[in-house]
């Protein structure tokens, strides 16, 4: 009897201890998100309602925790309602380029409490099929979000994409387009070294990149090679202009995204008309990774994938010389229209 009654005893104790250890994490993450994240974000320009518009501290907890179940939809359409969730159309699209660096721009600015971003690249305007099934199968493909939110979803090859500036000018002549470009030449490598990393997986032999990039014929720049090609970003960008003006348009500077990620974050912050919460405390440096990592509070933190950062393969010098001789106007009528110079040689 004395041994039975131990036992209960002890399991008593260990679930009194549990509860006591939930209790104590629930207040660390109550504290810990009160204290970093602003009650009140205000939202101005379009994105919001006349003058400032309040944004609500349930919005701040959500977009932390639980509006993972509404992605999941482990929700019901009464839970919902009830948090005024909405599935709305993005209001801003990071439109390329491939190899620039749009996931770590999507994740950087999904920061700012004010912006939910789509989880995976949806490929809508760029995919005929995708198209073909409407607007409205693509706003449900959108995150659930509060209407003081700016859904942000982004797609690389909509960049390059013949047909994408028209579709996209049907569904919002007034939308913002971001553009995150990196030097044309490492871009290039780097969309090699993606394709290289995936033939090598398949155990598929792949040409060396010097093959691939100079024309064996005629000793020249091969503007046949897609990887090439989408680094003359100025001919992309002229199609474009056809159907939005150029203040509709933010150049990132993706370069500068891996080694100064703060400044680049605050000029989007500003051309979203968003007020600014990104922080230096939001970004720290993992010295294993050799890329900024994401810190949302005192509990959640974030690293990009580990495929992010891929060493290239060496490239013989007189090659990546002839690029950049090669992209070197492009890269001048670039920074003429865009109105911004970036630091390529």
């Amino acid at each position: 009897m004395l041994f039975k009654q131990q036992a209960w005893l002890r399991q008593k104790l260990l679930v009194l201890g549990s509860l006591a250890v939930g209790s104590l994490l629930y207040l660390v993450t109550r504290v810990g998100s009160l204290d970093r994240l602003q009650p009140i974000c205000p939202i101005e320009g379009r994105f919001g309602a006349r003058g400032q518009a309040e944004f609500p501290l349930r919005a701040l907890q959500f977009k932390r925790g639980l509006l993972h179940e509404f992605r999941k939809g482990n929700s019901s359409k009464e839970q919902v309602r009830l948090h005024d969730l909405v599935q709305q159309l993005p209001k801003a699209i990071i439109i390329g380029v491939r190899k620039g660096g749009t996931r770590a721009l999507l994740e950087m600015l999904n920061l700012h409490p004010a912006v939910v971003k789509a989880s995976q690249e949806i490929h809508f305007f760029d995919n005929d099929e995708n198209y073909a099934k409407g607007i409205e199968w693509y706003r449900k493909k959108m995150p659930f979000s509060y209407p003081q939110q700016i859904t942000i979803e982004k797609s690389p090859a909509y960049f390059i994409t013949e047909e994408v500036p028209e579709r996209i000018y049907k569904m919002n002549s007034s939308i913002k387009l971001l553009i995150i470009v990196r030097e044309p030449t490492t871009r290039a490598i780097s969309d090699y070294t993606q394709v290289l990393e995936g033939k090598e997986r398949k155990n598929k032999t792949y040409y060396k990149f010097e093959k691939l990039a100079i024309d064996p014929n005629t000793c020249e720049v091969n503007t046949k090679y897609k990887a090439v090609r989408t680094s003359i970003y100025t001919k992309h960008l002229e199609r474009w202009l056809k159907y939005f003006p150029i203040e509709q348009f933010h150049i990132v500077d993706g370069d500068r995204l891996i080694t100064e990620p703060l400044p680049e974050l605050q000029l989007v912050e500003k051309f979203l008309n968003l007020p600014p919460r990104i922080s230096q405390y939001n970004l720290y440096f993992n010295a294993t990774r050799g890329f900024y990592c994401l810190r949302f509070n005192i509990i959640f933190n974030k690293c990009l994938a580990g495929s992010k950062g891929r060493i290239h393969p060496e490239v013989d010098p007189s090659v990546i010389t002839k690029l950049r001789k090669f992209f070197h106007p492009f890269n001048q009528k670039f920074y003429q229209i865009t109105g911004r110079t970036l630091n390529w040689p």
